[in-house]
């Protein structure tokens, strides 16, 4: 048996899809994917995984799922803002992200599904620079008799994201809002989870994004090795039973969160 994806997102957000069409929805009509990092780590700019995926996968075209198509749009064109529990209004991007490719997949009831992630404007501006003088390309160019690629050198010279969980401040916030019928009525239901920094670096010597990707990855590890999770062949998380999972997921330092016919956030 194989699982693929189980960090946060991907991970998480397909276990929550799939509980809350296993338990509040006779059919899943929208999907919006939210993603927020209100953390301060006192850099300039950094990145909090591997600055390779994670400038290559905001910089390229956004898309997203509807009536049957995928939409491409230009990379931070589609943007709105979202609040989010705690945190506020942030403004939120459009992107694409994978997970939308196997829930619309596995959820063939969806109408329509989106994926957003906060940016701040000093990071969008910095970033913008970057790709003007050519830092986040992946093209080789030749350097003093040598081949490197632009990314890997500016990977080299920013911050490690290992290296920014000690003064990290703030939370992550990330969940699903979903709308659909149940029992021939419209449902609305939003599921998510907030991880603080500091609490994150206090456990466990990591900022809140590497833990929120850790803890559900052991957990997957754990459903399958117990026998809660089983199968053969290759297996996405919406596609296994979300029960046992969300019932350990607070039981590792990441509580889960419903409020049902309560969010007008995406009623358009």
């Amino acid at each position: 048996m194989a699982v693929l994806g189980c960090g946060f997102d991907p991970g998480v957000t397909g276990v929550f899809t799939a509980y809350a069409l296993k338990h509040h929805f006779d059919e899943i009509h929208y999907l919006d994917i939210v993603d927020c990092n209100a953390g301060d780590h006192g850099h300039p700019f950094a990145t909090n995984f591997n600055p390779e995926i994670n400038i290559r996968e905001i910089t390229q075209k956004g898309k997203y799922y509807e009536n049957s198509n995928w939409v491409e749009v230009e990379p931070f064109s589609v943007h709105r803002s979202i609040n989010y529990p705690e945190i506020g209004q942030r403004e939120s991007y459009l992107l694409y992200h994978e997970e939308l490719e196997s829930l619309v997949k596995h959820i063939p009831t969806i109408k329509r599904a989106r994926f957003w992630m906060t940016f701040s404007e000093s990071y969008l501006t910095h970033l913008q620079v970057l790709q003007n003088v050519g830092l986040t390309s992946i093209e080789p160019i030749e350097y003093e008799g040598h081949q490197i690629v632009p990314l890997q050198f500016l990977k080299a010279v920013l911050p490690a994201p290992s290296s920014l969980g000690q003064n990290y401040e703030g939370q992550t916030s990330i969940g699903c809002h979903i709308r659909g019928i149940k029992d021939g009525k419209p449902k609305t239901y939003y599921i998510y989870n907030n991880c603080d920094h500091a609490k994150a670096y206090q456990e466990v010597g990591a900022q809140a994004v590497a833990y929120t990707t850790g803890v559900p990855a052991m957990l997957g590890a754990m459903l399958v090795l117990t026998g809660e999770w089983q199968g053969e062949g290759v297996f996405n998380v919406e596609q296994l039973n979300p029960d046992p999972f969300l019932a350990k997921l607070g039981t590792y330092g990441l509580p889960w969160h419903e409020s049902i016919n309560n969010s007008e956030e995406f009623g358009d």
